[in-house]
């Protein structure tokens, strides 16, 4: 298996992109149905149906990906596979690549479907208007921030503020864990994230490693998502009058309190720390990514996390989402309360990974702070 460079925040971190096999009882007949010349789940697409996890061909497709997905990662050079359409509108499975393979190098169908070869580079977990710098608050969400206390070896790290969720009436902010709750060792700084502990903005990567330079916004949860889950996800209590209590986002306004499950195509965006507000669409369904994780900031190797299930979206030039986004939350691409789709933790130079939504809400037990 390909071993893929990856940053968290700021700071390196090995990354992988590593493979599932889940085999379904009964699934070779029906995607053989669905996938028929003008079959019903064919036919929805080329008629406009949504390329989302609901429709029977996209399905079908997933179980026909994740059925090959071990012999193809074992291939030199693939880092990861993952459901998609090809340039016909027909859904196909997606191989991921470090470097573009080459002809013969895939094969052109798996079990009648296409294949299509999306070249990704390396994987990072991406964590480092103006989303940097101190608000008077109370504070918009989409801005840089993280753990008080994120400074070890040298360094120091942060990410982005997604949004804001609640659970009964408390409010909390949304990040990733490796944003807030990393720190799992007493090692250059001699203490581990834990409850209680405050969250600043900015983060201390914009505040020249000096947490005096920031303002404590929130204070963490201690609800360890990693390794046990299959999200990357933190929440911290907001401090009253901190946060705004609409939860609204940097440059996108407040969103809505529903949310929506991702399809291949829908315009999506983000607002972020280092790319601010940004657009793009969603390439890839139900895709599989290993990614190895730090016990603090700038510190060794703690574990080796593989998430399935997740959200692929085209980050050409890393102008999606880049390093300090992680904890972005992705929303569907309309002006007016628009829904999650996902939280974003890591990518490429020309891919982005997102936890879907709905995982991290059933997660934490909480909602959607919005309209």
């Amino acid at each position: 298996m390909t071993l893929l460079t990856a940053h968290r925040r700021t700071l390196a971190v090995a990354s992988t992109l590593a493979a599932a096999a889940l085999l379904m009882a009964g699934c070779s007949q029906k995607s053989t149905s669905v996938l028929e010349p003008g079959g019903p789940g064919i036919a929805s697409i080329k008629n406009g149906g949504e390329l989302s996890m609901s429709n029977p061909a996209v399905r079908a497709v997933s179980l026909i990906q994740e059925r090959h997905t071990q012999e193809l990662m074992a291939m030199q050079g693939v880092v990861g596979t993952a459901t998609t359409v090809d340039e016909n509108g027909n859904p196909a499975v997606m191989v991921m690549t470090e470097t573009q393979l080459g002809a013969g190098r895939l094969p052109a169908t798996l079990d009648g479907v296409p294949v299509v070869e999306e070249v990704t580079g390396k994987i990072r977990a991406m964590a480092v208007a103006d989303h940097r710098v101190l608000q008077a608050p109370p504070i918009q969400m989409g801005t840089s921030g993280g753990w008080r206390y994120d400074l070890a070896n040298g360094f120091c790290c942060g990410g982005t503020l997604g949004s804001c969720v609640k659970k009964g009436t408390t409010q909390y902010v949304l990040s990733n864990y490796h944003v807030l709750e990393a720190d799992i060792v007493s090692g250059g700084n001699n203490r581990v994230a834990q409850a209680g502990d405050p969250v600043v903005q900015p983060g201390l990567i914009d505040v020249n490693c000096t947490a005096a330079n920031a303002q404590n916004v929130a204070s963490l949860s201690g609800i360890k998502s990693l390794p046990n889950s299959n999200v990357d996800c933190a929440i911290a209590s907001v401090i009253s009058g901190q946060v705004r209590t609409d939860g609204s986002i940097l440059e996108v306004g407040t969103i809505s309190a529903s949310t929506v499950g991702a399809s291949v195509g829908q315009a999506v965006k983000k607002s972020g720390r280092t790319t601010g507000l940004s657009r793009s669409s969603v390439s890839g369904l139900n895709a599989t990514v290993s990614v190895q994780y730090e016990n603090e900031c700038a510190g060794g190797n703690s574990f080796v996390k593989t998430f399935t299930g997740q959200i692929v979206v085209r980050n050409r030039g890393s102008k999606f989402l880049n390093s300090g986004d992680s904890g972005s939350l992705m929303v569907e691409d309309v002006s007016t309360n628009p829904r999650a789709v996902g939280l974003l933790f890591a990518g490429s130079s020309t891919s982005a990974i997102a936890n879907p939504i709905g995982q991290v809400l059933s997660f934490l037990g909480a909602t959607m702070v919005g309209n």
